[in-house]
This record gives C-alpha cells, structure tokens and sequence, in this order.
C-alpha cells in the first residue's frame, strides 16, 4: 500500500508540476480544449464501465443510482473545466461521508479515471490540467 500510495503522489506532484509548465491556448477553458460535453460523456461513460469492472470499486457503489452519478459527474467535471454548466448537486463532502474511501481506493479510482481519459484520446497534457483541477478536491473524499 505504501508503493502505491507513493507511486500515486509522486505522480499527482508531476502533474501539479508539468500543469504549471504549460501554457494554456489564450482564452480558451479547458473544456473547449478537451472538446466540450462530448468527450466529457465518453470519459464518464468508461470511467463507469471501469468502475464496473473493478471489484474493489464497485463496492462503493453497490447503493449508487448510476445514471444519477453519471449526470452529476458531467455536470461537476464542465463546471470545474469552465464549461457552460453549473454544478449544482452535493458537495464532495456530502457524497462521500461515511463511505470510508481509503487513500489506496482512492488512488485507484484516480488510474481509473486516467484509463477512461485515455480510452477517450484525451492527451496527457489535457490529463495533467484536468488532474491538477480535480487534485484539491481529495482531502473532501478520502476517510471522512
């Protein structure tokens, strides 16, 4: 648990660290760079069918009404990539108290999102920006 959770750090400190290296296209937000709601769907869609396949993961979502995750996430990611939307559901804190997500779990879930991001041809540039929005939302899902 201590490799992976060292493996995973050091590869979010990266991304933190290659995110402040680029240079993002002039106005244009990261959601227009990614391809709009389109590619966030097929993102979400195989982040899902990744979750499905993982039998650690699904565990958490044994209760989880899926189309209502599946909405919310498109909608939470736009809005974090400045897209048109607002996110207007719970807060991490209230989806994921007393779930008891494990940093390991955790740092699995994250290599599930990159495989989904992969999957949908997402560049590791546009990874590494999108990780780097999503980084601080952690200490809202981990434990608590």
């Amino acid at each position: 648990m201590g490799r992976l959770f060292g493996r995973v750090t050091g590869l979010l400190c990266i991304v933190i660290l290659l995110n402040a290296c680029v240079t993002p296209k002039a106005n244009v937000s990261l959601y227009h760079q990614l391809g709009g709601e389109p590619t966030i769907e097929r993102i979400i869609d195989s982040f899902i069918n990744e979750i499905g396949r993982h039998p650690t993961i699904i565990q958490y979502f044994k209760e989880a009404n899926v189309m209502h995750f599946r909405t919310g996430f498109i909608q939470h990611m736009c809005a974090l990539l400045d897209g048109p939307c607002k996110y207007t559901g719970d807060s991490m804190v209230q989806i994921h108290t007393g779930m008891d997500i494990t940093t390991r779990d955790f740092n699995i879930v994250v290599e599930l999102l990159i495989t989904a991001m992969n999957e949908a041809g997402v560049s590791h540039v546009l990874q590494n920006q999108i990780l780097a929005r999503m980084a601080p939302l952690r200490s809202e899902i981990i434990e608590i």
